[in-house]
């Protein structure tokens, strides 16, 4: 009796529209991630504009305000609702090993995190998706929809009950050891990265993915991260339950009606905490700064909502289809793209590379991630998949998954039996 084995999902069985999503949503990590490409992450922590030109200081509030935050959490969402077709295939292709190949999915997810982030650069998010990852197929797989929302709501919580805790208990002086820590962490960042060797950059790079680990305060953050990151996640295995993704022409009206008003949402909470955060760079919590923070998140959640109906509701056009293939072909490869992202920015920014670290604004910054991304990865994206079904890496994590039976099955002209 023929079966079918374990396999990556075929290109036949993709939905086009959450390609195009992870497109679009690659070219904004670029565009977030630059910052940390190209400077130190400690640069700013006494509260001074590392870039002052009013050029950059445009390009950095457009920034901040349309793109930071936004498309990591959109990459979470689309992680989220992956999780759940995934891991329905799964059950439906082999129910005794479902679990087993989406833990050995993640493993595999966690490993190329852990290299990117220890040796390569340490703003990586793949190492967090796998951690949340295990989250999803342990403790969310069976809980309830209502669980999933009171979920959501305390992990939009978190962080501003974590900045009532900084208010209350973060003194002064804390505060300006802190500052005093991250100046040093400036300098040895601008010593490794700027002029140093591989394995000097990445001894920096493991000292920054340790920082957090160094103080409760820090360590607070960093679960406050996860907490931001897990939000979003949770909303794409909501709307994975749900089936939204194959009822998009069902769910137009909403889409239109609750598209405008995110908008409105994110513009005007965007533009609060962008000149609460201007007018208060002093270091150190306050009750205003708390208020911007909360402004963020809702920022953050309000546009990456606005940009995803936005996309689903032109992707059902066909003369939009056309013009948005180059960012679905761009989607199709997002661990290949995301990963040469780094790979082309720390070349050209690290010491032992083009050696350009420093010397890059956010209005240049902003310029050069538009650059790389359409000119050098949707380019390649297209050439690639003229003849392969998959990236390069999505190649090896299907095989590393599934094994090479498992790699293959779907692939034009190839059965599974």
């Amino acid at each position: 009796m023929a079966t079918t084995a374990p396999s990556a999902l075929p290109p036949s069985e993709r939905i086009v529209t959450l390609d195009i999503l992870r497109g679009f949503a690659l070219m904004g990590i670029l565009i977030m991630n630059m910052p940390g490409f190209s400077s130190s992450w400690f640069a700013e922590a006494d509260g001074s504009h590392l870039w002052p030109g009013p050029l950059d200081q445009l390009a950095e509030q457009v920034r901040d305000m349309l793109f930071s935050g936004k498309f990591n959490g959109m990459f979470s969402l689309l992680f989220g609702l992956g999780f759940t077709i995934q891991f329905t295939r799964m059950q439906q292709q082999d129910p005794l090993h479902a679990s087993t190949l989406y833990l050995r999915r993640l493993g595999v997810l966690f490993a190329l995190g852990v290299i990117h982030a220890f040796v390569f650069w340490p703003g990586d998010i793949l190492h967090m998706y796998a951690l949340l990852g295990l989250v999803m197929v342990f403790g969310l797989r069976h809980a309830g929809d209502r669980t999933l929302l009171w979920l959501m709501v305390a992990c939009l919580a978190f962080p501003t009950a974590a900045g009532v805790l900084r208010l209350l208990y973060l003194t002064p002086e804390v505060v300006a050891a802190q500052v005093a820590e991250a100046k040093l962490l400036d300098l040895a960042s601008n010593a490794a990265y700027g002029q140093g060797s591989l394995a000097q950059t990445a001894a920096m790079s493991t000292r920054i993915m340790i920082h957090p680990f160094t103080q409760a305060w820090y360590l607070l953050g960093m679960v406050g991260g996860y907490a931001t990151i897990g939000m979003t996640m949770l909303i794409g295995i909501y709307a994975g339950r749900k089936d939204w993704a194959r009822r998009i022409p069902d769910l137009m009206p909403q889409v239109r009606r609750w598209m405008w008003w995110a908008l409105l949402l994110g513009l005007a909470c965007g533009a609060v905490f962008t000149i609460i955060f201007e007018l208060n760079r002093t270091p150190g919590p306050s009750a205003i700064k708390m208020l911007g923070g909360l402004c963020y998140r809702l920022s953050r959640l309000a546009l990456m909502v606005f940009y995803v109906l936005a996309i689903v509701r032109l992707a059902q056009l066909p003369v939009w289809q056309k013009r948005l293939a180059p960012l679905a072909a761009a989607g199709r490869m997002p661990l290949s793209n995301y990963l040469m992202q780094t790979a082309i920015c720390i070349t050209l920014f690290y010491g032992w590379g083009v050696g350009l670290w420093g010397q890059m604004g956010p209005a240049m910054g902003l310029l050069l991630a538009l650059v790389i991304f359409w000119v050098v990865q949707v380019p390649w994206s297209l050439w690639w998949l003229r003849s392969h079904d998959r990236g390069p890496l999505e190649a090896l994590w299907a095989r590393l998954t599934y094994g090479r039976r498992g790699a293959v099955a779907g692939v034009k002209g190839v059965r599974a039996v």
